[in-house]
């Protein structure tokens, strides 16, 4: 039998975000330039099976939760039969897929179809004119479209992410909780990290987590902390008093979770990193093309978790930005 896939402080990791191109379709200031942006090629990025590969090796290892990511994993060809190859493995119980919701419309029902439950949607923002300022396109009708016909096909599970810039969203918030309120979708802001690509993050520009909750609380209805929720998810997660809805915070800043994370990821181009802050990474994709056995790869994700730091010391003068932006590690 696998020991745990553990790092030296103890915590098991189990769940595996895998991004599948570096690619996206908008241009959101907290994430990417506006132009000049140079993408791999796609003889750099993983081929379906060599994801699969992996993915079945850090099964075997313990990973029972994929979460696909990007870039904009839409914009990947055929993604759906990569979907139906993950959902196959023996040991994977969970497999959701992050998007930005732009080609949502056009493609939910063939994900439906080769197996997705689960959806994670970003979305910022229900103001058009705002929408344009923070991912300067003009789309906000096909995310909206993209959500309803999401739910139409049959997905229940559909989280709606947002980022929270201070002096930006805050009037984003209570309509955008108003939303999730109605239609059953579980709102989740996400305090701004130092993951853009123009280094414009400091941290003046977080809206706290205390700050949204008194907001919301104040404007909509008392915010309870659901009980004996799972430990080591990134979310906070609150329900309305009057029992209409719930919100989740991801407080990487404020309320760091670091103690608790049990997730790894990999890069499109083939990278491991135990944290989405991370400055080392472990070649995975070399071993991959050069027909490494799978005990070898499997010894090699041991290897990158047993580095595993104990946090990302955002809070800390020793902090150090990572080399790679958000969208070229994957959400």
């Amino acid at each position: 039998m696998n020991t745990p896939l553990a790092d030296t402080f103890g915590r098991v990791h189990d769940n595996l975000r895998i991004s599948v191109t570096d690619r996206c379709n908008i241009r959101c200031f907290y994430c990417m330039p506006e132009e000049g942006v140079k993408f791999m090629r796609r003889e750099e990025i993983l081929s379906f099976e060599e994801i699969e590969r992996f993915a079945r090796i850090a099964a075997g290892l313990g990973v029972t939760k994929l979460r696909l990511t990007g870039g904009e994993p839409l914009l990947r060809k055929d993604l759906p039969i990569l979907i139906r190859k993950l959902s196959a493995i023996p040991g994977i119980q969970d497999l959701a897929l992050t998007t930005n919701g732009v080609l949502l419309g056009s493609q939910a029902q063939a994900l439906f179809d080769a197996g997705l439950r689960r959806l994670n949607v970003h979305l910022d923002t229900l103001d058009r004119e705002r929408f344009k300022h923070i991912t300067r396109r003009d789309d906000l009708g096909l995310v909206l479209e993209g959500l309803e016909t999401a739910r139409r096909v049959g997905f229940e599970s559909i989280k709606i992410n947002a980022v929270a810039v201070k002096n930006l969203v805050e009037p984003d918030l209570v309509p955008m909780a108003r939303f999730g309120r109605e239609f059953g979708h579980e709102i989740r802001f996400i305090e701004f990290m130092p993951l853009d690509a123009q280094g414009l993050w400091d941290r003046t520009k977080v809206l706290l987590a205390d700050q949204m909750i008194e907001i919301l609380s104040r404007e909509i209805a008392p915010l309870i902390e659901i009980p004996d929720r799972d430990p080591r998810a990134p979310a906070t997660d609150y329900r309305f008093a009057d029992g209409i809805g719930e919100i989740g915070f991801i407080a990487s800043v404020s309320r760091p979770f670091c103690l608790n994370c049990n997730r790894l990821r990999l890069t499109s181009d083939g990278h491991l990193r135990y944290c989405l802050f991370a400055i080392d990474e472990t070649d995975i994709k070399i071993l991959l093309r050069n027909g490494a056995p799978d005990d070898a790869i499997a010894s090699a994700i041991r290897g990158n978790v047993r580095e595993k730091w104990l946090g990302h010391e955002i809070n800390s003068s020793r902090f150090v930005p990572p080399p790679r932006p958000m969208y070229a590690i994957g959400g």
